[in-house]
């Protein structure tokens, strides 16, 4: 009998499809401020939140945000030396990103504590995502906690299969679905979008946003309901209140002055007025009153917010000059770099992104081994963003989770449209250097990774651009904002990449810096994304108007061949050593699959032919009726073993050597000797060969 016993609080509930879904607290990880442990089918996560006081002087969010897979969870030991789970994996750190991004905005306003939130999938049934569960039983282990999160969040999976809605669709589900939206939102509006996409219509795309939302409904008021029975009473932030008098001073002596340096039409140059504008109004109103120096630099921050909001909302205009729907001048070069496979230097404004394709064997393919089946990829993009690129002297330390986002952005935009392995024999990578940045760096990824591809001569099914939207909202009133810049960005309400062909959308990533949206906002935001995105696609079909007619002459050569089955153990060797000696000789990479597609590729053509040959001789079979110069492999009592092609012998029986009596095999030929013969049979059960160098006499004679 357990000594302990415990108390948890469970609430349950349906979706449209699928099974239940529930949330429990108080039976694991109690000494956490909240926890919660949600389970759909065999599928669990365990979520725990914890807060600290806040830093001295802090006047950030020091939110982090942890999501983990155990593979045990799914019945597996991790690969590798250690045999313990390392550092985050890929999916992990963009999981992380994912449950981050919808929570950070509705945090109650002033409240700066250290907060960590970690998620643990301890259960995986193979069917049902941890992704979604583990994002709202994050809202719910903050919801019955202390800490200020008022307004709880839940998301959910939108897929389509034959034209019908599933909400959380299972991975079997999944694998027929046309898309595969995330979405996450409060009870009242949508706060973020994650979405991959075959071509989708935008109304089509508002309808799944919808429906996403109806189910994000039914999961908030579940966490609502658990609140009520178990919730912490809040711990109460402290707001900072702008020094009005401050701010009216600074407004009235340098509002102009502020506003002609966030207009000036260089990046570099506006950036560096502002930061000298902000030292002489700090040095002006703190000369006689030091202590008012931090109430000076919130004044001024918050003046040129409200500057920018007001240039939009109020003047109707941006502070480029732009129109609302009007996207930055481009540049477009492709095939630049001589040495790449393929290559594009796509500059939007000033945002430029430097992107090249690389074409690879299937030695290069990316297997991924995780709580998921280990599958393998043909297509991988990577993003970097150097500190350079911003004017930064920032050190290289490898991808962070924000390189990681755009770059899984970018290739999710991208793969919708990729060939299938007959046009395409190679895997792929590209790769995106930021090489200068304003504002949508992402979107200029996913236009120059299709260019580059292009250039490559990879014949992709459409060309692919994607365009970032702003929002400019005060409750009332809205502005959407084509192909936003970095103070746009910054200062605005939403960022909305959209990319897609000229057919529908390929890819969606949203987040917002509001309570919401609704979703007028969502389809007048898609329908400008629309037209900026045909806009591009049309400037860039200038430059390249269709994918190049042949592959780059700098990648590998490619052949692939159809083995008959009874002859890959032939070609492959005992303990692989043909297949090695193949490789060694020709310096070609050579990959035979289990149904005997044989795929051959070489530095140039001439060692690719002497790998197709090699492995030709070998897979060659001898033709009954035919005529062949064999050379004498062995001779024996019955007669000789004679090697008619290469790695294939057949036998000269002592009655076929000649037309006469032969009573020593050796009499009429000896080891080493090149001899005509011709197949005279094959034995169909053992594919055995017959030869005769007496019926090749005897047609002489005749």
């Amino acid at each position: 009998m357990n000594e302990l016993t415990f108390s948890p609080t469970t609430v349950t509930g349906s979706l449209t499809n699928g099974e239940p879904i529930s949330f429990e607290t108080g039976r694991i990880a109690k000494q956490a401020h909240g926890a919660i442990v949600a389970r759909q089918g065999g599928t669990m996560v365990l979520v725990a939140a914890c807060h600290a006081a806040p830093r001295e002087g802090i006047d950030f969010f020091p939110l982090t945000v942890d999501y983990r897979e155990s593979v045990f969870a799914a019945g597996k030991i991790p690969g590798g030396w250690f045999k313990r789970e390392g550092r985050p994996t890929l999916k992990e750190t963009l999981t992380s990103r994912l449950i981050d991004r919808p929570l950070r905005p509705l945090f109650e306003e002033g409240y700066n504590d250290d907060t960590m939130v970690t998620a643990q999938v301890i259960s995986y049934d193979g069917q049902h995502a941890p992704e979604v569960l583990a994002m709202t039983a994050a809202s719910a282990a903050l919801c019955v906690s202390e800490i200020p999160f008022p307004n709880p969040i839940a998301g959910v999976r939108v897929g389509r299969v034959n034209g019908a809605f599933l909400v959380n669709p299972t991975t079997d589900q999944r694998a027929n679905s046309d898309l595969d939206l995330l979405v996450a939102g409060t009870s009242e509006a949508i706060v973020m979008v994650e979405c991959g996409a075959q071509e989708v219509l935008e109304a089509d795309m508002v309808k799944a946003l919808a429906f996403g939302h109806d189910e994000i409904k039914k999961l908030v008021k579940l966490q609502e309901e658990l609140r009520a029975k178990v919730g912490k009473t809040k711990v109460v932030p402290t707001k900072t209140e702008t020094n009005q008098d401050v701010y009216n001073a600074i407004a009235a002596k340098y509002a102009e002055k502020l506003m002609a340096a966030l207009t000036m039409k260089v990046k570099i140059e506006s950036y560096k007025t502002l930061d000298l504008l902000k030292k002489e109004v700090i040095a002006d109103l703190t000369a006689e009153k030091p202590e008012l120096k931090a109430d000076v630099k919130a004044a001024f921050d918050l003046l040129k917010e409200t500057l920018f909001r007001n240039a939009i909302l109020k003047q109707g205009v941006r502070l480029d000059g732009r129109k609302f729907d009007q996207i930055r001048p481009l540049n477009i070069e492709v095939g630049f770099l001589p040495a790449a496979h393929g290559s594009a230097l796509f500059t939007r404004g000033e945002t430029q992104a430097m992107v090249t394709a690389t074409l690879g064997t299937l030695d290069d393919i990316q297997i991924i081994d995780g709580l998921e089946e280990e599958y393998k990829k043909k297509f991988y993009l990577h993003y970097n963003f150097p500190g350079y690129s911003v004017g930064e002297c920032k050190p290289n330390r490898g991808p962070g989770r924000r390189e990681m986002g755009h770059g899984m952005l970018a290739e999710r935009s991208i793969m919708a449209v990729l060939p299938d392995a007959k046009e395409n024999p190679y895997t792929l990578r590209v790769v995106s250097d930021i090489t200068e940045s304003n504002g949508s760096s992402s979107m200029a990824t996913i236009c120059g990774g299709v260019l580059a591809l292009m250039d490559a001569g990879i014949k992709l099914k459409a060309p692919v651009a994607g365009v970032a939207m702003g929002l400019v909202s005060d409750g009332e009133k809205f502005v959407v904002l084509s192909d936003i810049a970095g103070q746009e960005d910054h200062y605005g309400d939403m960022d909305f990449k959209v990319a897609g062909t000229a057919k529908g959308i390929t890819a969606l990533q949203m987040d917002i810096k509001i309570g919401g949206i609704t979703s007028e906002i969502l389809s007048k935001a898609l329908d400008q994304a629309k037209a900026g995105r045909l806009h591009l696609l049309d400037k860039m079909g200038e430059i390249l108007a269709a994918p190049r007619p042949e592959f780059s002459k700098n990648a590998p050569q490619m052949h692939s061949l159809q083995l008959p089955k009874e002859k890959i153990r032939d070609v492959i060797g005992k303990g692989g050593a043909v297949i090695r000696n193949i490789i060694e000789v020709s310096g070609c990479s050579v990959n035979i699959d289990d149904n005997g597609l044989c795929q051959v590729a070489g530095p140039n053509q001439e060692k690719l032919q002497i790998a197709l040959k090699m492995i030709g001789d070998l897979i060659q079979s001898a033709e009954v009726g035919q005529t062949y110069m064999g050379k004498v492999a062995k001779v024996v009592e019955f007669g000789a073993f004679v090697t008619i092609l290469p790695g294939l012998d057949g036998l000269l029986h002592v009655s076929e050597m000649a037309p006469h009596r032969v009573a020593n095999p050796a009499d009429e030929v000896s080891e080493g000797q090149e001899i005509m013969v011709k197949c005279i049979g094959i034995d169909p059960k053992n594919g055995k060969i017959k030869l005769s160098r007496k019926a090749l006499m005897v047609e002489a004679g005749a």
